[in-house]
């Protein structure tokens, strides 16, 4: 019979799900809700399904590379955990992420400290050192896109004015000092909870879950195989882009786009996917979409089709790969068991 406890924690997971599901779902209805669905079915009938297949087999490849970007990190560490549990918990967090924005990171970390028993804060801490990366790469991305397709830019803001307007509030002079003002406050907290707790239990154990968590920072320092770990990310991100261009070629009225609109097309639907909505439902769609409209795209339907079509398989895959990836992970280590004892 469940505790109290874990109803509760039952509970509030369903609350998350509810909650980023529902605004995934609402933005999904907002980009769609004026397309005729005889209309986007019409389009993609016409679709060529081998180039919206074929880009899964290199997001495979792609997250294989993560898999075994990952385990450098943890193998500086000290630890040798087995790629097969480091992939396919890597697959296991694409899966929580179409669920709970974020929740994947988490989930991984969880995954190999059970299967390998590995320290969580540790794992948690080679974590931020990839999505620092990950940030880096995308950082770069956007350079170059700036560079080279300002002007789409610009014009992707004049016809989202909503999205004009946001930006105006961050340049007004009020929200610098509001941050400024809050900054101060958050590390004068910091500063007299440190010097009343610092004693304490709860303060100690703080302190050593922060110390586990820096190592795991300082794992780049000593890093032995750097440029892997250099290599794979470039790899990863060029598999990510390779992805979406290749899908390109599904659509007849997107097949003779160029490279560097490709980009700019995988650039913005990677700014979607950062929104809070599980799986990028909504944010992906209208980011895509709106960028296609300004390549000259009719949105409806095609566009509108496309988006469907490319962010619907990719998800049907992660969803179907995490939770094979689910049921392997125990059977497998399961019989690596018996094999060691």
């Amino acid at each position: 019979m469940l505790k109290s406890t874990q109803i509760k924690d039952i509970l509030l997971k369903l609350l998350r799900f509810s909650i980023f599901f529902g605004i995934g779902i609402l933005l999904f209805w907002f980009v769609y809700k004026d397309q005729p669905i005889d209309e986007i079915i019409t389009a993609l009938k016409k679709a060529n399904y081998l180039w919206i297949i074929f880009p899964l087999f290199l997001a495979i490849l792609s997250h294989l590379s993560r898999a075994l970007r990952w385990k450098i990190l943890i193998d500086s560490m000290g630890y040798k955990p087995k790629w097969t549990n480091t992939f396919l918990a890597v697959m296991v967090m694409y899966l929580s992420n179409t669920v709970i924005p974020r929740s994947g990171e988490i989930t991984r970390c969880g995954i190999i400290k059970k299967y390998e028993n590995i320290s969580f804060t540790k794992l948690l801490g080679t974590v931020v050192i990839e999505r620092a990366m990950d940030f880096v790469m995308l950082f770069i991305l956007i350079i170059i896109v700036l560079l080279t397709q300002f002007n789409v830019f610009i014009e992707f803001v004049k016809n989202n004015p909503g999205i004009d307007e946001k930006f105006a509030l961050f340049k007004k002079i009020d929200n610098l000092i509001i941050v400024a003002i809050f900054t101060f406050l958050f590390f004068m907290a910091i500063f007299i909870f440190r010097r009343k707790m610092k004693n304490t239990i709860f303060y100690l154990k703080i302190k050593e879950l922060y110390i586990k968590f820096k190592e795991g920072l300082k794992t780049i320092k000593t890093l032995e195989k750097k440029w892997q770990f250099i290599a794979h990310s470039f790899f990863i991100w060029i598999m990510y882009f390779t992805m979406i261009y290749i899908t390109f070629w599904s659509f007849e009225f997107t097949a003779n786009l160029s490279l560097l609109s490709g980009l700019t097309v995988f650039v913005m639907a990677s700014l979607g996917i950062i929104a809070p909505s599980p799986g990028g439902i909504g944010t992906w769609h209208f980011m895509v979409i709106e960028t296609l409209v300004i390549y000259g795209i009719a949105k409806h339907p095609d566009a509108n089709a496309f988006a469907f079509a490319v962010h619907g398989s990719m998800t049907l895959f992660l969803v179907i790969a995490g939770l094979i990836s689910l049921l392997v992970l125990p059977i497998l280590n399961k019989k690596n068991k018996n094999i060691e004892s």
